[in-house]
């Protein structure tokens, strides 16, 4: 909650938000708060109230967002610069805010952001115990096959792909732990804060942030020589180099990537 505006502190702060149902809560200027929860969508009224119509909920005002950005970058977006280039910032706990406004373009290359007016907050939440179902899967003969993580944006495959990275480095009886290095461009698998991750991702982890993932395997090869390298949401030709030069070093490859077939994914190029 200190992350936002004092007016939008008190009207979240009495919300049922913490059984784990709230996903995200959008924030956009003279629109009104969105809550989405794994059940639906809410608002929320003046007074604090959740209800189900939109168009009678709280309207987020151009203070109310420069205030939560100040709070957000302690007073001095210039520190953020490179966070911007992105389009988000990891804060403690792991939470993924997104930005959108009007975007700084210098000779054709995205700088970074002003005048913004958008934003996604995006709960973060550790679910162990999840992959349990998968792990009889991606062993064979005790030894850990490559793993794909096939499915639509937000059904899950990364806090999938974070609960298998956990089991598969602390190991248990059957399979022993192994090394795991985790190349996580947006800071959504280990969620690092100021280079700690909030995440579990078991003993054996090494982890490299907001590093690009074509970039990073390689790194990672180098550096830490992994048994395993995991990745999220692959696409495109250099990221399939990657994985495929990870995998010609003996490397075992963890991914996921957006896509509602098997079908649907031999279409895409470069995967």
């Amino acid at each position: 909650m200190k992350i936002f505006s004092r007016r939008l502190r008190k009207l979240l702060s009495g919300l049922p938000v913490d059984d784990g149902r709230l996903q995200e809560i959008r924030l956009r200027v003279r629109a009104p708060i969105l809550l989405r929860f794994r059940d639906g969508e809410r608002s929320v009224t003046d007074s604090g109230r959740m209800i189900s119509n939109p168009a009678e909920g709280y309207r987020v005002t151009p203070d109310d967002l420069k205030e939560t950005l100040d709070y957000l970058s302690g007073y001095s977006m210039y520190a953020y610069e490179e966070e911007l280039r992105q389009g988000f910032l990891t804060i403690q706990g792991g939470h993924r805010i997104g930005l959108a406004g009007r975007a700084v373009v210098e000779a054709g290359v995205l700088r970074s952001m002003k005048y913004i007016t958008f934003m996604n907050i995006r709960l973060a939440r550790e679910i162990r115990g999840c992959a349990d179902g998968l792990i009889p899967f991606v062993y064979q003969e005790g030894n850990l096959c490559h793993t794909l993580i096939l499915s639509p944006p937000g059904a899950g495959k990364t806090t999938l792909l974070r609960d298998l990275i956990r089991q598969i480095s602390d190991g248990n009886r059957k399979h022993p732990g192994m090394t795991v290095g985790v190349v996580d461009e947006r800071s959504e698998i280990g969620a690092c804060y100021q280079g700690i991750p909030q995440n579990d991702l078991g003993i054996r982890t090494d982890i490299l942030d907001a590093s690009p993932k074509a970039q990073g395997m390689m790194m990672l090869i180098r550096t830490m020589s992994p048994e395993a390298v995991a990745v999220d949401e692959i696409g495109g030709n250099a990221d399939v180099e990657a994985l495929e030069h990870c995998m010609n070093c003996g490397c075992k490859i963890l991914a996921t990537v957006h896509g509602s077939s098997i079908e649907e994914l031999k279409k895409k190029d470069g995967v």
